[in-house]
């Protein structure tokens, strides 16, 4: 079975990472972590990397002038890894146009929210403003518009009495950890 070249670009702890890491440590998952990519040298993340025996490079957005030189400098090091497919997972970055287009079709994002709902970096707490009766999250590809790509797959989760937006996440967490790699799978079906 062919396995397709993957980069996981984070900022963060790294759960979602963790997530498809271990994914592909099984025989029959069709694909493999190549490359992860922080932008910033505290990310946990670059731990489960070296754990996990992937090449990590930190890519430190604030050492570049402008978006699209950091994406530039992104792009290199995933040309230098072959990299086919890449997955944001808590990278907190805007992307430029140009990134956007030269992986379109190619890169997938998770977020904690059912897109269209609740799109940006505080879902949760939206979510938790509005009096919804359910979040979840959405891995869906991404688009030039933040959150706005065609949606991959989504799983529901309820809204509880009394949740804070820690316990919601946490929640929606558990079910991020399952959604993204059957999502990453059902990416590398469509484009084969």
């Amino acid at each position: 079975m062919k396995k397709h070249r993957v980069a996981v670009l984070i900022s963060g702890s790294g759960s979602n990472l963790q997530a498809l890491i271990d994914a592909c440590q099984t025989t029959d998952y069709p694909a493999e972590i190549v490359l992860v990519i922080s932008n910033k040298e505290t990310a946990y993340g670059i731990t489960r990397a070296a754990n996990a025996k992937i090449p990590a490079h930190i890519i430190r957005h604030v050492d570049y002038p402008t978006r699209e030189e950091f994406d530039a400098a992104m792009n290199e090091v995933l040309q230098q890894y072959n990299v086919e497919i890449i997955c944001l997972a808590g990278f907190m970055r805007l992307l430029s146009a140009g990134f956007v287009q030269k992986w379109a079709g190619k890169m997938l994002n998770i977020h904690p929210s059912l897109l269209p709902n609740f799109k940006g970096a505080h879902a949760v707490a939206d979510a938790l403003a509005a009096g919804a009766k359910e979040s979840g999250c959405t891995v869906h590809l991404v688009s030039e518009e933040v959150d706005a790509g065609e949606i991959i797959t989504q799983s529901k989760v309820p809204i509880l009495a009394g949740d804070i937006e820690e316990i919601l996440h946490q929640r929606i967490h558990e079910q991020e950890h399952i959604l993204y790699p059957l999502a990453l799978k059902k990416l590398i079906a469509q484009i084969q």
